[in-house]
């Protein structure tokens, strides 16, 4: 037998059948016996004993096997009985049946009708049991599997909550109210510091009673936080140890649960129960990762706070570069109307001078006289040559830009430049359109720019030409030559790298106004184009220019 065996409660009167059933039959099978003679005893041992099985006369003095089963239904007493029985008494043994009763037995019987009657009721009783046992394993597992969907629930939601609400408040008691509501805490409340050495700062707070004296977005030392703050680790304290401390008015148990940004604590997540009932590890566990959930907020909070202020100082200085530039344009508009002036001025001053018949002039003061002329004529190119151009006040999309178009405009803006200087413009076209993707007013300050140069730079009586082809339907290229000097090979290598552009050393006639070749590669390469400068002393310069064509 097991080493816990049965438990047999034997209720019989007669000693002669309480030995062969207790001592001869069920104690030798071994079988824990309890015996009483009456059905009042009987009961009383029942309800303190609990057998597994019990045996009991039907006719027994007092109360009889009926009463017997009456009384223990009436107490709640779920035990099958097993009525002993005399033949003739067939009607009363259907009644003992009505009556709950589970088997019987015709004395005078058998050793194996007693224990083959007592091994089939233990062995309902052993399946009862098992399905007991079972239907409460069942029952405690689904319990743990809600609670395990309850917590996959608020993790999802708390994660939620940290990429869609903005509100860092809403937040935080979002937070609170999860951790609390899935820990079963009575109260809690959250601390948050800007920075390690500054006090911790009530940002949400879970049925603090009115009565502590503390409040939100306000400094508050609970006395136990601080702990776990110097720590970095979380803390479960219950029972007696948490007396220790002031928060033990709210409570028996408390979890401390840091939250962390680069290994520095800048929260903490405070949680009370009532009852002395300690925090289980898993519990610790989910609210850990309610912590990191935090902690990610928290990071992206100050992310966005970074963002902000770089936003901020961006506006800021773009908008004090539109204020110089509109400066810029202003002063340069008034030194425009006023070199304009100036030069009209003296032009008529130098007229009149040159018409006064009353003035003889010697040769080197005419000499003098017409480099004045020439200095005047070249102040008032200089004039007419300046065009404020303001950059737009946001970037300008990229458009399809008639380049053939930009070619003509730019030729007829410098061709009184080149006629002044005794040089031929010539343009170069296909005769159908090409077309490029870009910013119009920039691609003109490229060409711009290199006219000017060559207007500059080339000789005497000498040749500037614009031309623009299309090759092999991919690229636009554009070449803008002059009939120069040339450079040589270390000038042309650093011709893009200076502010200044050309380092020729001849003097250069003015040319107009134009950006410098390290700002012109930059626009070149901002339109995802290339610039390259072909070049030899004694035989000109090109500049060629290639552009992803539309």
């Amino acid at each position: 037998m097991a080493e816990n065996p049965d438990r047999i409660l034997i209720a019989e009167s007669d000693p002669v059948i309480a030995d062969f059933v207790s001592r001869q039959t069920l104690q030798a099978a071994g079988y824990q016996v309890y015996q009483v003679s009456d059905g009042a005893a009987a009961l009383s041992r029942a309800v303190q004993v609990m057998p597994d099985v019990i045996l009991a006369d039907l006719e027994l003095p007092g109360l009889s096997g009926k009463d017997l089963l009456v009384g223990l239904n009436s107490q709640g007493v779920n035990i099958p009985v097993i009525l002993i029985a005399r033949k003739g008494t067939e009607n009363e043994i259907i009644q003992a049946f009505r009556l709950g009763a589970a088997d019987y037995v015709i004395w005078p019987a058998r050793e194996a009708e007693v224990l083959s009657a007592v091994e089939r009721n233990l062995s309902q009783v052993r399946e009862r049991r098992e399905r007991e046992r079972l239907a409460v394993q069942l029952q405690q597992t689904n319990q743990e599997l809600q609670q395990r969907i309850r917590e996959l629930t608020t993790l999802f939601s708390v994660a939620k909550a940290v990429t869609s609400i903005t509100d860092q408040s809403a937040l935080f008691e979002k937070i609170l109210e999860s951790v609390t509501q899935i820990t079963h805490a009575d109260v809690g409340w959250f601390l948050l510091r800007e920075e390690a050495g500054k006090p911790f700062i009530l940002v949400a707070q879970h049925k603090i009673p009115p009565s502590l004296p503390v409040r939100l977005n306000q400094a508050w030392d609970d006395g136990i936080s601080s702990l776990v703050a110097m720590s970095g680790e979380p803390l479960s304290i219950h029972g007696e140890p948490l007396k220790r401390f002031k928060v033990s008015v709210l409570g028996q148990s408390a979890l401390i649960m840091p939250v962390k940004v680069s290994k520095q604590v800048i929260g903490l997540l405070t949680l009370i129960r009532r009852k002395p009932e300690p925090f289980r590890e898993n519990e610790q566990r989910l609210v850990e990762s309610i912590a990191d959930f935090a902690s990610i907020s928290l990071v992206n909070a100050r992310l966005f706070r970074v963002m902000e202020e770089r936003a901020r100082q961006q506006q800021s200085l773009a908008e004090n570069a539109l204020t110089g530039e509109k400066i810029t344009i202003e002063l340069l508009q008034k030194v425009k109307k006023e070199l304009r002036q100036a030069v009209e001025t003296q032009f008529g001053a130098l007229e009149r001078l040159l018409q006064d018949p009353t003035i003889r002039w010697s040769a080197a003061q005419r000499e003098n006289l017409t480099v004045l002329r020439q200095s005047l004529d070249t102040l008032n190119q200089l004039s007419e040559a300046i065009t404020p151009i303001q950059s737009p006040r946001s970037q300008r999309p990229a458009r399809e830009v008639n380049l053939t178009e930009v070619v003509r405009v730019t030729a007829g803006h410098f061709l009184p430049f080149s006629q002044k200087s005794n040089l031929s413009l010539i343009t170069d076209l296909p005769p159908q359109p090409v077309y490029v993707l870009g910013d119009e007013r920039q691609i003109a300050q490229i060409l711009n720019g290199l006219v000017s140069n060559a207007i500059k730079f080339c000789n005497s009586g000498g040749q500037v030409r614009i031309k623009l082809e299309k090759t092999n339907g991919k690229d636009a290229h554009l070449i803008v030559s002059d009939s120069g000097p040339g450079l040589d090979a270390q000038v042309a290598a650093r011709l893009f790298e200076s502010e200044s552009g050309s380092e020729q050393t001849q003097p250069r006639r003015f040319g107009g106004l134009g950006v410098g070749m390290k700002t012109i590669r930059e626009m070149v390469n901002r339109h995802n184009g290339k610039i390259w400068v072909e070049s030899k002393p004694g035989q000109g310069t090109q500049f060629h220019v290639m552009l992803p064509a539309r």
